[in-house]
């Protein structure tokens, strides 16, 4: 597979809610922590604000503009910033999913959203590589994107037998083609996105999802690059976040501790498949990534699971 779908691969993401907002002339919705999950969004008419915790700037949605929040932070979005936000559990009845919720009487604006849960203690990890917001302009969204946007909202206003499940697939396609246009966008400046964009960089990263269990060195994958050692290692920190011996560790201990947890392979069988000569050596590595043993790992992956 290609990095981007390796990556949604081991998020395993689960569509559980995809709802409406019709909303009026002045409100303010806060979402509170929302760890584990991904959110996507996309302003049919209207438009609003959009503020994330931790993030300086705020982001003007309108019409035709979707965003997408990978890292669970908490938000608000408004009509006004000004205005002081109402918690979302005030607003916003449960169950969710399939509805269409009215805010200040309506009439203003008109949203659809979708939320995913993640699978995995991994996640945090694996969502640390993406930016906190996504932002897809109109002018810069596709006819896949805008079609599955259009359907969703066919699908709230008039369920049919089976919406629940069609809904749950054209979220995901709203998630793909987000990330995607993000990449054809070049809109990051670093993070793993921003890697994967970068011609040379994205052909070393690729060159390591392609065969994680390979002997790399700095010296082969900047021949993958095209670039020179030293000039490859500076660009791709200043690029990723991180060094590329680093993260190709990170990539390895992130597919062990996926297989650890769902499958019934050994600890040294994984290993030997990621390149380790020796299950210490792996064992070693796991616990300094991961944070504890791989077997301690599996153990808490399936008990959560449960």
């Amino acid at each position: 597979m290609d990095p981007l779908s390796d990556l949604l691969a081991l998020l395993r993401p689960r569509n559980y809610m995809s709802a409406g907002f019709d909303a009026g002339p002045s409100w303010s919705v806060h979402f509170p922590d929302q760890t584990g999950t991904i959110k996507t969004g996309a302003i049919i008419t209207g438009g609003c604000w959009l503020a994330v915790e931790g993030v300086a700037a705020p982001v003007q949605l309108a019409a035709g503009d979707c965003f997408l929040l990978p890292r669970g932070l908490p938000f608000t979005l408004a009509s006004d910033l000004a205005l002081t936000p109402t918690p979302a559990r005030n607003l916003l009845p449960a169950p969710s999913h399939g509805r269409i919720h009215t805010l200040d009487g309506g009439g203003q604006s008109l949203m659809v959203s979708s939320r995913f849960a993640l699978d995995g203690p991994q996640a945090e990890m694996l969502l640390n590589l993406l930016p906190p917001i996504v932002h897809i302009r109109k002018e810069n969204g596709e006819a896949a994107l805008r079609g599955a946007i259009e359907r969703t909202m066919q699908e709230l206003r008039d369920p049919q037998p089976g919406s629940t499940l069609v809904m749950q697939h054209l979220a995901h396609m709203m998630l793909i083609e987000a990330l995607r246009l993000h990449l054809a966008q070049g809109a990051a400046d670093t993070g793993w996105l921003a890697g994967l964009a970068h011609r040379q960089i994205g052909a070393a990263l690729r060159a390591m999802h392609d065969d994680p269990a390979q002997r790399w060195t700095l010296e082969t994958l900047a021949g993958r690059a095209a670039m020179s050692r030293s000039t490859f290692a500076l660009k791709f920190k200043e690029t990723v976040g991180m060094p590329a011996m680093d993260y190709l560790t990170r990539w390895r201990m992130l597919l062990a501790g996926d297989r650890l947890m769902h499958t019934a392979e050994s600890v040294a069988s994984i290993a030997l498949s990621l390149g380790y000569e020796s299950e210490a050596a792996f064992a070693t590595a796991f616990k300094r990534e991961m944070g504890v043993s791989p077997r301690a790992y599996g153990r808490q992956g399936r008990a959560a699971a449960q």
